[in-house]
Parts: C-alpha cells; sequence; structure tokens
C-alpha cells in the first residue's frame, strides 16, 4: 500500500470513496508478496497491483462491490487445473486478497493510517481478515506510542484485552519492519491459527525505505547506487575525497557525503538496523579497516567489500589485528558479490544485487532451473483451509 499512498491520500483528502485489496496471505510461485495493492476509486480509477495481471480483473470487481456494499471480503485466488485459463494464477500459487472499502471520516484507524502513510511516519496497520463477523474489517493503526481506531468497541467483552494484545504484537512487527499474520483468541492470548473462536489479524509494517550505505566514490559506485535505488534503497554515498564524492558524479543517490567512513558510520548508528546494507567499495586499506572493524560488530543486513582474493586475505589479517573475532570476521561477504563472470560496473553490481537479494531472501544462487524446489523461499504460507477463503476455478 505504501507504493499507492500518494494517491489514496489524495482520494482521501477530496473526500473519494474507494476500496483497497491488499495480499495477505501467498503460497506457491505467488507473482506478489504479502502487503501488495490495489486500490479502486468510486469512479473507477485504479492504482497499484496485487498479481501483477493474473487476477487483476477480479479483484477490480471486487473492489466495485466492496465500494457499492460498504462490507470487506477476503478471497483466494488459485490455479484451477480443470481451466488454466480460467480467473486464478496459472503460475501455480494460491494468492489470499483482503479487499476493505473506505469512506473518509468514517474509521479513525484508517483516516489517521492513510495520513501517516502519506507523511512517511512509520505506521503498522492491524486489520481483522478473519474471525467473528463483528470483528471483520476492524482497523487499528499503531505507532510507535500510540494508537488509532479501536476493535469492535460493540462487540464480546473480551475487547479491550483482546485489542491491547493486538497493538502490542502489531508495535513488535513494527520495530522489526515486518507485516505478517497474528493469530489471538477472543482474549488476547496468543494461540494456534486452526483454534476455535480466533481472530486473524493482518499487520502492514510500514517504515522508512531500507538503507544502502556505499563507501568509495568510484565508477563501480555509480552503477551500484542505480541498482540500490531500483531495489527500493534509501542510497548514500560516502567517500573521504571532495573531488570524488559529488552529487554530479552520483546524481541518483539520496545523498552524497564527503566524509571519512567509519566516521560516518559513526554518526549513523541510530538510523541503522537489520535491512541495512553496506557496501564498501575503497578495496583501500586506510579506509576500510577502520570502517570495516565498526561495520562487522553492528545488527545490519550485510557488509561486503570489493577487492582481489590477496586483497581479502590481507584485509582478514588486518582485521584480526585489530582485534575482530573469527566469527565476525566470518560475516564479510567479500569478494562481494555473486560469481556472475562480471566485468562492466553495471555487470558488477548486477552480482553486487544478486548476492544481497540471496542474502535477505534466502536463496541458494543456482539457477532457477537446477532445481525442483519453491521459487520463492520467504514467503508465509497461506492456511489451506480457511472457510472464508475460496479457490477461483
Amino acid at each position: 500500500m505504501q507504493d499507492i499512498a500518494e494517491q489514496l491520500q489524495a482520494w482521501h483528502a477530496s473526500g473519494r470513496s474507494f476500496a483497497v485489496a491488499t495480499v495477505v496471505g501467498v503460497s506457491g510461485s505467488a507473482p506478489r508478496d504479502p502487503g501488495a495493492a490495489l486500490a479502486v476509486d468510486a469512479a473507477g480509477e485504479a492504482v497499484g497491483s496485487v498479481s501483477g495481471g493474473c487476477v487483476e480483473g477480479a479483484v477490480y470487481e471486487l473492489c466495485r462491490a466492496a465500494i457499492d456494499s460498504g462490507q470487506p471480503v477476503l478471497e483466494r485466488f488459485g490455479y484451477s487445473d480443470e481451466d488454466a485459463f480460467a480467473v486464478g494464477l496459472t503460475c501455480g500459487g494460491i494468492l489470499d486478497v483482503f479487499v476493505q472499502p473506505v469512506v473518509p471520516g468514517a474509521d479513525p484507524a484508517l483516516d489517521a493510517g492513510i495520513t501517516y502513510l502519506a507523511s512517511g511516519t512509520p505506521v503498522a496497520l492491524v486489520r481483522a481478515i478473519e474471525g467473528p463477523a463483528a470483528l471483520l474489517g476492524a482497523t487499528v493503526a499503531v505507532t510507535a506510542d500510540t494508537h488509532h481506531g479501536t476493535l469492535s468497541p460493540g462487540g464480546p467483552s473480551t475487547t479491550g484485552a483482546l485489542e491491547r494484545s493486538a497493538v502490542a504484537e502489531a508495535r513488535a512487527l513494527l520495530d522489526a519492519g515486518r507485516t505478517g499474520r497474528v493469530t489471538l483468541a477472543l482474549d488476547g492470548r496468543p494461540c494456534d491459527p486452526t483454534a476455535a473462536s480466533t481472530v486473524t489479524f493482518f499487520v502492514e509494517s510500514y517504515v522508512p525505505k531500507p538503507r544502502m550505505l556505499v563507501f568509495g566514490a568510484i565508477d563501480f559506485a555509480a552503477a551500484v547506487v542505480r541498482i540500490g535505488k531500483f531495489l527500493g534503497y534509501h542510497v548514500t554515498v560516502c567517500d573521504a575525497r571532495p573531488v570524488f564524492a559529488t552529487e554530479r558524479r552520483f546524481p541518483e543517490a539520496d545523498a552524497v557525503v564527503v566524509d571519512w567512513p567509519h566516521r560516518y558510520l559513526d554518526s549513523q548508528l541510530d538510523a541503522l538496523d537489520g535491512r541495512t546494507v553496506l557496501c564498501v567499495l575503497t578495496h583501500d586499506a586506510k579506509f576500510d579497516i577502520p570502517l570495516l572493524e565498526r561495520a562487522l560488530r553492528l545488527p545490519v543486513g550485510f557488509v561486503g567489500a570489493m577487492g582481489s582474493r590477496r586483497t581479502h586475505l590481507e584485509r582478514n589479517a588486518k582485521l584480526r589485528e585489530v582485534g575482530l573475532s573469527e566469527a565476525e570476521i566470518a560475516r564479510l561477504r567479500s569478494p562481494i558479490g555473486l560469481d556472475l563472470g562480471a566485468r562492466t560496473p553495471e555487470e558488477t553490481a548486477v552480482a553486487v544485487a544478486a548476492e544481497i537479494v540471496a542474502g535477505r531472501r534466502g536463496g541458494g544462487c543456482l539457477p532457477l532451473s537446477a532445481g525442483a524446489g519453491p521459487i520463492h523461499h520467504d514467503l508465509e504460507r497461506a492456511d489451506a483451509t480457511s472457510p472464508k477463503a475460496r479457490q477461483v476455478a
């Protein structure tokens, strides 16, 4: 939904009703991750995507129906052996889509959530997608220190405990920057999704873009910046040499910083998290060693360094000399990138990006044609027994 937040805010500000269809579960080979969204306004305009085309038409009609009825709905779309060309996912996956109508001013949680989305404020939207009819579609917008909305104030007497637990679970997911399902008993206790008398919430965390810090203002860095932006990172280039670290040389970077790499990293500690990527491309010991001594002790997602095999061995020896343990040194991805036979800066950037994606998603770094297992490694599995979802034949 973050991708279409600007349009949603425009519709909301104009008082225009709309419906948002969100992918809340996938199984098998599905084209979009949970959180992907398609929105349709009362005039029939559509933005976003839930499937890249496979079921877009059917979801569009569900949105139109939800606007008319004012009722949310959970639907399942999947491949049908009987008719592979019917509405469904011909790639063989299963997609659960939750459609929710939005009337500006009618729901404080949705109003607040859309405002937070448009402003870039970290927020988690908590929506009840399965459970008692009185709770279906109930929404709470959760930030780090407050929340807006309530879970069906006219519902069960345990709603207060349920709301507190849902907010606590959502805040934990928001802190980690994660999106996913949470199943709770009506009294707020965590429980198995197959248990009776439960509510399943879909928690969508919207946080600032993950950061990519590129150290070394070289030609290879320019290509890495471009592909980092393509992957959705907020990209910063840092180099101690002002003649090289210029906005003119890196026009696509979000920031270009002239500073010693290790000193700049020290200034960014509060802005780093487990999604942060560090690409050290200077292959110059006077820059690399002080930087890596710090970086390899930080809870960031990826640290890679450019250089030859010989440079790699010499660098590791120097890191041992400054006190890093073998476990800390083992976190370093060096030489950076997958073995694609890359030569040019652009090819090298593809190799670097491929290793980052593989590390983030759990990929095996082998050609897909070399295996027979699932293509996607990190997608949440849909509950195939859901009574409120269906496979479209």
